[in-house]
């Protein structure tokens, strides 16, 4: 999932296998976009996105996977790395969505509730793990956003960089699905608090959002995770390259 570049990484959330999105992560404000993700996804690529991003919802619901199957057809139908999350409670279904050539895995309750397991799976799988830290409030979410801890975030994303954990995706909740930009305050507090990448996801609609987080100078913020807006044509993959192409006389390094 390593680029030198910093990553657009457009969202593929399933739920009753179809490509839709939520508002607010609330499972009564969905969308239905596409009927069929595997198009969405090879647009994605088409477009240039630099990976994909597929969230299993139902899955994440239910606590356990749902669209393995369809997953799988995802990841066999594009040429880019694709990331995997939702409902993935069991090792079984880590490994399983890893021989089936997803390029990283994605813990999110499961990481809430045990960090022994994220030390130990952080080891073995190194960079083909990441952990999704959800937060509303500054205060981390869990089964699907449906319940809010105690925990804080930044405190929760200090624990896992030092469990070992190479990448840490960040959700503000609250502007998820709404497009007013991300929240660019707490995404530079975890980028200050860790070791570890980072990749940024939740309101990003514009140029200007992106800029804001490009500005915050963060070498560890990796990448952004853009949905809602792609979909309603509120901005192009194309556009938001203009953000993150090296400057002129200076291309990316090969390595």
């Amino acid at each position: 999932m390593k680029s030198p570049l910093f990553q657009l990484i457009p969202a593929i959330d399933l739920k009753g296998g179809h490509c839709v999105r939520l508002r607010q992560g609330l499972a009564s404000e969905t969308t239905v976009y596409e009927e069929d993700p595997l198009r969405m996804a090879r647009r994605w690529e088409h477009e240039g996105a630099s990976a994909i991003h597929v969230v299993d919802l139902d899955g994440a619901f239910q606590g356990r996977p749902v669209h393995t199957a369809l997953i799988k057809r995802i990841v066999a139908a594009v040429n880019i790395p694709v990331q995997v999350g939702g409902g993935l409670r069991r090792d079984e279904d880590l490994r399983e969505l890893l021989d089936s050539g997803a390029a990283r895995v994605i813990l999110g309750t499961r990481a809430c509730a045990a960090m022994d397991e994220v030390e130990r799976l952080a080891a073995s799988m190194e960079n083909r793990l990441a952990v999704a830290i959800d937060a509303r409030e500054g205060r981390v979410q869990a089964k699907g956003w449906t319940e809010t801890t105690e925990l804080d975030a930044v405190t929760f994303a200090l624990r896992l960089s030092k469990a070992g954990v190479r990448t840490l995706i960040y959700t503000d909740t609250a502007v998820d699905g709404m497009m007013t930009g991300p929240n660019t305050a707490a995404i530079n507090a975890v980028c200050r608090a860790v070791s570890c990448d980072v990749i940024a996801s939740g309101g990003i609609a514009s140029v200007e959002h992106l800029t804001a987080l490009r500005c915050l100078d963060k070498a560890n913020l990796v990448g952004a995770i853009i949905g809602k807006a792609l979909y309603e044509g509120r901005v192009t993959l194309s556009e938001l390259k203009t953000v993150i192409a090296p400057p002129r006389g200076k291309p990316a390094s090969k390595g």
